[in-house]
């Protein structure tokens, strides 16, 4: 059979002769969005500074860069992440992040755990996708400055050289998994499930971005599929709690939750003072939402538009968690990875544990009062704009 579809504007064809070869279609589907994307960047120096010695040879900070966008969307300049923070969030801005018509159709265009089937859908899923990130970044962009990219912006970034992928960590959101990926992508295993937790997290197998030089960056920033999967932020938030302060952990207690409960628990009794275990959801939001915190932010609970920068390295592919496997599994046959490797399913870490769902989510979020469950979104607001996340609870504005 002949499964035709439309692609910027262009019509064509794909031959499918059995289930799996559909994938060979998301390949043309997919690789006809790329080649947008790596045509040659005329705004790109020709060359860049030297880097410090010192630094190993890898400056802080690149001569700006503006990245080629699709043609539909037009960017006055890039933005800083930390323009976007929830401090810069009032309702005067969603008001006029919402006076868009473009913004308000996206907004209702990819409802949350939708299941999409076809490679044609999947394409148009990430095209609507990048057309509502870019819109948001733009309505934040403050006049014309350009923003420089840093080691800072990439240090979350792993690199697999071989299918040219760039994939940005987001931690609670498949993370564990898309390393497995990358490891057997690289040829240091031959299956996800012979891979075990601690040579995931801590074997040190996959480079980060900003191990390169400057031009490394660069050209890989320019030439290779930026990847993104992320999660509805309160659902990430809530499972990241359950983790690392329900479940025993050598780190997060003493570091995190000692100084938690210093700062927010009266009475605390000296056991808890000591090691830092027992840390309450309500004492948790207290401190994410403390600017002058106990102890620093963490990648675990950090919003995805600091961890990963979307609007100055504008992604080619967003994913998400709620469709996970059928969205990384497009994404592998799109840049021709090994036929017989497709998304692992299983969670290593307290696997008898029930995954975090938007119930149990909705139940930790009751301990919370109107103010704080409002600071709470208020603090992840850019994140459920920029991606499409309805609001969890109806008397948040």
């Amino acid at each position: 059979m002949l499964l035709y579809f439309s692609t910027l504007g262009q019509t064509e064809a794909c031959s499918i002769t059995s289930h799996w070869l559909r994938f060979e279609c998301s390949k043309v589907i997919f690789s006809q969005v790329q080649a947008i994307r790596k045509e040659p960047c005329p705004y790109c120096p020709d060359s860049y500074r030297q880097s410090d010695p010192a630094e190993d040879n890898l400056p802080r900070s690149a001569q700006p860069v503006q990245l080629p966008v699709f043609p539909w969307v037009q960017r006055s300049s890039l933005i800083n992440p930390k323009d976007i923070s929830a401090a810069h969030v009032t309702k005067s801005h969603r008001k006029l992040l919402l006076k868009s018509g473009l913004l308000v159709q996206q907004l209702n265009a990819d409802p949350p755990g939708q299941i999409k089937e076809s490679p044609e859908q999947l394409t148009q899923v990430q095209l609507s996708r990048q057309r509502l990130m870019r819109e948001v970044c733009a309505k934040y962009t403050s006049g014309s400055t350009k923003q420089t990219i840093t080691r800072m912006h990439v240090s979350r970034i792993f690199v697999e050289d071989k299918h040219k992928l760039l994939y940005c960590e987001v931690p609670k959101a498949g993370c564990s998994n898309w390393k497995r990926v990358l490891m057997v992508l690289q040829g240091l295993a031959s299956s996800t499930g012979e891979i075990q937790h601690d040579e995931v997290h801590y074997g040190n197998h996959l480079k980060r971005l900003d191990s390169f030089d400057q031009n490394g960056i660069i050209r890989r920033l320019k030439t290779y599929t930026k990847v993104l999967f992320l999660r509805e932020p309160f659902e990430r938030l809530v499972s990241a709690f359950r983790d690392k302060f329900e479940s025993p952990n050598s780190y997060y207690h003493p570091v995190f939750g000692k100084p938690i409960i210093s700062k927010y628990r009266s009475n605390a009794t000296q056991y808890a003072l000591r090691t830092g275990a027992g840390v309450t959801f309500k004492e948790f939001i207290q401190y994410l939402l403390d600017v002058h915190r106990p102890v620093g932010m963490d990648i675990h609970w950090e919003p995805v538009g600091h961890l990963c920068s979307p609007c100055l390295l504008d992604y080619d592919f967003i994913g998400k968690f709620e469709t996970l496997e059928e969205e990384a599994n497009f994404l592998l046959r799109s840049i021709g990875a090994p036929s017989n490797l497709t998304f692992p399913s299983f969670k290593d870490r307290n696997p008898n544990a029930e995954r975090t769902s938007l119930d149990i989510t909705r139940r930790y979020f009751a301990q919370l009062n109107v103010t704080e469950r409002q600071r709470a979104y208020d603090f992840y607001y850019m994140d459920y704009l920029m991606f499409n996340y309805s609001k969890p609870f109806k008397d948040l504005y």
